[in-house]
């Protein structure tokens, strides 16, 4: 592959682009170059009508930039051009993002979380979320000791009834005057721990 430093001015933009590219995109894409240089050539024909990057071009140009790395393909038809402007433009989007190896990247970036294309404080919060994910998954299941005394406190109780020999609470049957409903007499019983009444 023979890349070459060209000048912008000598590059044509061709007259119909497949991709639209939004000012966010362009902004970001102004970043990216801010941040780490033209990181891929833009590909041109004989002429220098560019075939893949227009929003790379556009990019360097609103940058102040007066030459870029450029990869000239020679020798397409007209119908293979369209045909590389269509596959380039579709092949990126045919990828699916690993969400793993995504959360890794990005829990160990966690200080570090400016990054081209993405909003900052989006990735910030997704690390808060996840770390409170992660603090409640720790936290399941263990008690802390008040509920640990009740629990104990509780078994006491349960075990002096049983060792005082204390009856299984009688159904109480209360008639229809009492319960002040019409139909048959209800049954309840009183939980011998807490008092309330339980109907049946």
């Amino acid at each position: 592959m023979n890349v070459m430093k060209v000048a912008l001015s000598l590059l044509k933009k061709p007259e119909r682009n497949v991709r639209m590219h939004t000012e966010k995109q362009l902004k970001e894409f102004e970043r990216s170059i801010t941040m780490f240089g033209q990181i891929r050539p833009i590909v041109v024909d004989d002429n220098y009508v560019i075939l893949a990057g227009n929003g790379l071009y556009e990019a360097l140009v609103r940058l102040g930039w007066e030459e870029a790395d450029v990869l000239q393909v020679s020798g397409l038809t007209e119908n293979e051009k369209k045909k590389l402007m269509l596959a380039d433009n579709k092949i990126y989007g045919l990828g699916v993002d690993d969400l793993e190896s995504f959360d890794v990247f990005i829990a160990e970036l966690r200080d570090d979380l400016d990054i081209p294309g993405f909003d900052e404080e989006m990735l910030q919060s997704m690390i808060s979320e996840a770390s409170e994910v992660t603090n409640t998954l720790m936290e399941y299941g263990t008690l802390d000791e008040d509920e640990i005394e009740d629990i104990r406190a509780a078994r006491e109780r349960k075990e002096q009834a049983m060792s005082d020999g204390a009856a299984r609470p009688e159904p109480v049957h209360q008639t229809a005057e009492q319960t002040g409903e019409r139909g048959p007499v209800r049954q309840s019983i009183v939980c011998p721990s807490c008092g309330a009444t339980i109907w049946l």
